[in-house]
């Protein structure tokens, strides 16, 4: 194993430890993928993630995922965002966290605004434009 890199348990996936950005966004987009697309429904083509499912827990879930959610605007702080992006994504969290805790409405919304996704977003917005050397091509 290379210096830096640690395997999660039970999973071939190395999740890196470094400050530069590609460490940083290989761990944005792991956690992204785990409270948002890790789980799929059978019978449809929706995917669900661990935010939808510990937000089915009456408030302490829904905080638990909005703190899982405000890790990501910590990296984002970390690649020397501006307060503008940070407060943005700091909002997503935010309306998702208060609007999740809704009872039976809030699981609803949750399966339906992924405000992880829309930080992922604004985070490799600022990725391309800022560290051109971490960028990712994705095919279409």
């Amino acid at each position: 194993m290379a210096t830096g890199q640690t395997t999660a348990r039970g999973m071939d996936i190395k999740l890196p430890l470094g400050t530069d950005a590609v460490s940083i966004l290989r761990r944005v987009e792991m956690l992204e993928y785990v409270l948002e697309r890790a789980i799929a429904l059978p019978g449809i083509r929706r995917k669900i993630g661990l935010d939808a499912v510990i937000g089915l827990v009456p408030v302490a879930g829904d905080v638990i995922a909005g703190l899982m959610g405000m890790y990501l605007v910590w990296e984002a702080r970390n690649l020397g965002m501006s307060k503008w992006q940070l407060a943005r994504m700091t909002a997503n969290v935010g309306f998702d966290t208060l609007l999740g805790a809704i009872p039976v409405a809030g699981d609803l919304f949750d399966f339906i605004f992924r405000s992880n996704s829309r930080n992922l977003r604004i985070i490799r917005k600022h990725i391309d434009k800022h560290h051109p050397h971490a960028r990712i091509i994705e095919a279409a």
